[in-house]
């Protein structure tokens, strides 16, 4: 019986990382900033605003003002997992690293499930008709861990804060 149990723990150092600490698994609400683009360079027309449950209303991403026609890239690294319509319009949803998952819509894709992209290329064109969008065309950009939908402007960098002197 003390056999197995020493084996055991002579293992343990070699499977821990340099210096014997464990990094824990990242919280729900933590994304990995830096890796990311925005899809389309327009300014938000509305904000993230997340349910208070799980079914209540709320706006489970953000909406970026655009042009239809123009190109929507892929935020980060990752893999289509589909494109194609829902509810009458055109979606793009990727696969990223980390459980996290991005959609696009209204998108009229240029790519197919299971294509791999990277940051910056183009899953395709703007289409118009967004409800509520307060200009020619909308994009709503989604993100979300599992169920739990989350900020994608949280994926963005935060800007360079540079204090002036004043006078």
């Amino acid at each position: 019986m003390r056999r197995p149990l020493l084996t055991v723990l002579l293992l343990v150092p070699l499977l821990l990382p340099a210096g014997g600490a464990v990094a824990a698994p990242p919280v729900a609400d933590e994304v990995p900033a830096g890796l990311w683009s925005r899809p389309v360079e327009g300014a938000v027309t509305r904000p993230f605003d997340p349910p208070a449950d799980r079914y209540g209303a709320g706006h489970r991403g953000v909406d970026l003002a655009g042009a239809p026609g123009s190109p929507v890239v892929a935020a980060g690294d990752g893999v289509v997992v589909f494109a194609g319509m829902v509810a009458g319009r055109p979606v793009v949803s990727v696969d990223h690293a980390e459980g996290l998952r991005t959609t696009y819509e209204p998108v009229d894709a240029v790519v197919g499930a299971g294509q791999l992209v990277t940051r910056g290329a183009v899953l395709g064109t703007l289409a118009g008709g967004h409800a509520d969008c307060p200009v020619a065309a909308c994009l709503h950009w989604g993100l979300r861990r599992g169920e739990v939908y989350l900020d994608p402007l949280s994926l963005l960098e935060p800007p360079e804060v540079r204090l002036l002197p004043m006078g």
